[in-house]
């Protein structure tokens, strides 16, 4: 569904990432994993067209959208959440949900993509008047998956969904994040913290100074001690 090949980009004089390939199969969930600086959301951005990159090839459903503006990558099908949850503040909680139903008109109803959102994250349900500056940390990462969910995509792309989040609200995140993969839902997470990536994960990726130094499955990784101390682990 998702290709990343040999991709290179530059930020002014530095070269961010380096070859950076994965890949996110039909209904998979990837997790690309890397401390602070290594390159996550370097990667996630370019392939959201935020960033263009100076080499490589971004291909969605076997198209190419590397250098495509973010509203074109939007509507062809993925979903993106940003590691600050991107909520628009001036804007009501129902509003930044239903903001992404203009976004990319798709066969299904708008009213019944917006419905999913409140069921995946039912807390939201009673919170459709409050702005989004009026939201907690938690909610405000709730808000900004169920406005990816609600965009209609095959593909979500996640920053950090669980970083800065209080240890009650983890798990709520972590259900609803497996919801969405029961719908048939692709996802590409970055995270810091390997403790945090879901048992579920299909594949890992680990990204360190712009590479990637390991790719396979999320077991494999927990055995692997090299990998453990460069995302900040212990090994066992």
């Amino acid at each position: 569904m998702l290709g990343v090949r040999d991709l290179d980009v530059f930020i002014e004089a530095s070269h961010i990432l380096r070859k950076v390939t994965l890949e996110v199969r039909e209904r998979e969930v990837v997790a690309l994993v890397g401390r602070n600086g290594a390159g996550k959301t370097t990667t996630l951005r370019t392939v959201m067209g935020y960033r263009r990159p100076t080499a490589g090839a971004i291909t969605f459903r076997g198209a190419s959208i590397a250098g495509l503006p973010t509203h074109a990558i939007a509507a062809r099908g993925i979903g993106f959440s940003p590691e600050d949850g991107g909520v628009f503040a001036d804007l009501s909680v129902a509003e930044n949900i239903e903001i992404a139903t203009w976004t990319r008109p798709t066969g299904r109803p708008a009213a019944e993509r917006i419905a999913l959102a409140y069921e995946i994250f039912p807390r939201l349900r009673g919170y459709g008047a409050r702005g989004g500056a009026q939201l907690s940390g938690g909610e405000r990462k709730m808000l900004s998956i169920a406005r990816a969910l609600a965009l209609d995509p095959d593909l979500l792309v996640l920053d950090e969904p669980f970083e800065g989040l209080s240890p009650a609200v983890v798990p709520v995140i972590g259900e609803a994040l497996s919801a969405i993969t029961r719908l048939g839902r692709g996802l590409l997470i970055a995270e810091s913290n390997i403790h945090h990536v879901p048992a579920w994960t299909n594949r890992l990726y680990v990204v360190e100074r712009g590479e990637i130094i390991f790719a396979g499955p999320l077991d494999e990784a927990h055995r692997d001690a090299g990998v453990l101390r460069v995302i900040g682990g212990k090994a066992s």
